[in-house]
């Protein structure tokens, strides 16, 4: 199974020492957001787990924690953008921290498990296309060399999202205008020599050289563990996403990144509320597990979705 770490919540920045604290104990809890007596039991034996997804914007706490992962295979995606602290009001400097830290990963681990994720792309008065043509080809410059791919996305504004962005101004984005921006941040890309791929978008940009990503990459895992597996399209995402089958450990309104444009935070109070509950030796992330309360523990079936035989295919790309 594959496990995300996490769409809903930065677990490297902010909750790192519980993760591997799970890691170590070999199992966490996970509550369902839909139904918040239902909890789950994500057993996290090496023997089920086939890769790890982490999802970050600042990973630096990681950075001394890696070799707590040795027999997992796993891969970061972090987000940098050339947004202020009017956009993302939690992040540390770019220069002096994230940057450094990106390429501090890809020298441990490798350029292919570190990607890069430029999204989501929001305009408004401050931050034109100029603006972001300026700071993505800044940014590509100097990840030049430690990242094989960048992943692009445009802003969705659900109703939590424009609560929190009203303050910005977010101008609506055409097709055509997409498919301009798209055009030259490709464009800058190739030039960088780097992959190019939209996240979750409806809208086609193939013709301008950005293809439809997978963030959750079938083919990027299997090439990482060296070995095909067998899974489906993740069903829980919404029908553009291209992504693989996974389990999701993360919790909403927990993350204390602040990001203005982000989906997984829509209540302030309860942000504070539940990141006060954080307990780094706790099986479940920012909660308490009460059963007299009507909590109820199931453990989530896992099993490993490495394909069993070697089929012909492989025999023939041998």
């Amino acid at each position: 199974m594959i496990l995300s770490v996490s769409r809903r919540t930065d677990i490297p920045n902010f909750y790192s020492e519980w993760f591997i604290n799970r890691i170590k104990e070999g199992f966490l809890y996970v509550r369902n957001p839909m139904n918040a007596h239902q909890i789950s039991r994500i057993d996290l034996s090496p023997e089920v787990i086939d890769c790890i997804v982490f999802w970050s914007k600042n990973p630096t706490n990681m950075l001394d924690k890696l070799d707590e992962l040795k027999g997992y295979q796993y891969y970061f995606q972090i987000t940098l953008t050339g947004y202020g602290h009017d956009v993302e009001p939690g992040l540390p400097d770019k220069n002096e921290v994230l940057i450094p830290t990106f390429k501090k990963l890809s020298e441990k681990l490798g350029k292919k498990r570190v990607i890069w994720r430029y999204d989501p792309i929001l305009i408004n008065e401050k931050y034109t296309k100029d603006y972001h043509y300026r700071a993505f080809e800044k940014i590509a410059a100097e990840l030049k060399g430690y990242t094989e791919r960048v992943v692009i996305s445009f802003v969705d504004l659900y109703a939590k999202t424009q609560r929190n962005t009203a303050g910005l101004h977010i101008e609506n984005t055409s097709n055509e205008e997409m498919t301009e921006i798209a055009a030259r941040l490709a464009e800058i890309a190739r030039d960088k020599g780097l992959i190019i791929e939209s996240c979750a978008e409806v809208i086609d940009l193939d013709s301008v050289g950005v293809r439809h990503g997978h963030c959750i990459d079938k083919e990027l895992i299997e090439e990482i563990i060296g070995c095909k597996l067998k899974g489906d399209k993740d069903k829980n995402q919404r029908p553009e996403c291209g992504c693989f089958e996974s389990v999701e450990v993360g919790t909403y309104n927990t993350c204390k990144n602040g990001c203005k444009y982000c989906y997984a935070n829509y209540n302030q109070d309860r942000v504070i509320s539940q990141t006060h509950l954080y307990d780094p030796k706790s099986p479940i992330l920012c909660g308490v597990v009460d059963e007299n309360a009507g909590d109820k523990i199931t453990n989530r079936a896992m099993k490993t979705l490495k394909e069993a035989q070697i089929s012909l295919y492989d025999i023939v790309d041998e």
